[in-house]
């Protein structure tokens, strides 16, 4: 029922609005620019046939002058990566101070790593000798047997906190909890 109310107030005197926009005056287009009128397609002959000719003829002095430039191009964000590939093969590299026993999963075995960085099982090691002696085992110790910077062995130490459990207790007495085994 709403449609059809709304359909007659639309086209309530459409005949009357209709006549009244089409009586309206059309705006008229701007005037073209005299500059950027295309040269007319009937124009004289010559004239396009010399400007062929002229973009079409070598120019013998800017030819020699083109033949003495040599551009040398060289990238220095390339060049910098070069640097910096060479440094990083032979930076220098620490032997493994402690490695997981058994098999590796079918993974290559590391017999080495770049001074600076540890791997998992190796920062495992040393947190938790951390943990367990951390009067011998200070972060500054660390940091020599590792190679590390002590910025990061002391970021290591207070921030990485791997497999630490939480077991929360419910609210309520009657809901099922898990008993350590």
């Amino acid at each position: 029922m709403g449609a059809r109310v709304a359909r007659m107030f639309r086209n309530f005197n459409l005949e009357n609005r209709v006549y009244r926009e089409i009586s309206k005056e059309k705006p008229q287009a701007a005037p073209r620019h005299a500059g950027s009128v295309p040269p007319p397609a009937g124009g004289p002959v010559g004239e396009s046939a010399e400007t062929e000719d002229v973009a079409n003829k070598k120019n013998d002095p800017l030819l020699t002058l083109l033949k003495t430039v040599y551009v040398e191009s060289t990238d220095p964000a390339a060049a910098e990566t070069s640097k910096d590939d060479a440094a990083g093969k032979e930076s220098e590299r620490r032997p493994l101070q402690f490695s997981l026993p058994g098999a590796s999963y079918g993974l290559v075995e590391l017999t080495d790593v770049p001074k600076g960085k540890l791997t998992i099982a190796e920062a495992l090691k040393a947190m938790s000798s951390h943990h367990r002696q951390p009067q011998t085992m200070t972060p500054e110790k660390i940091a020599q047997d590792y190679c590390l910077d002590l910025k990061d062995t002391k970021a290591l130490l207070e921030f990485f906190i791997p497999f630490q459990v939480q077991i929360i207790p419910p609210k309520t007495e009657g809901a099922k909890q898990i008993k350590a085994s």
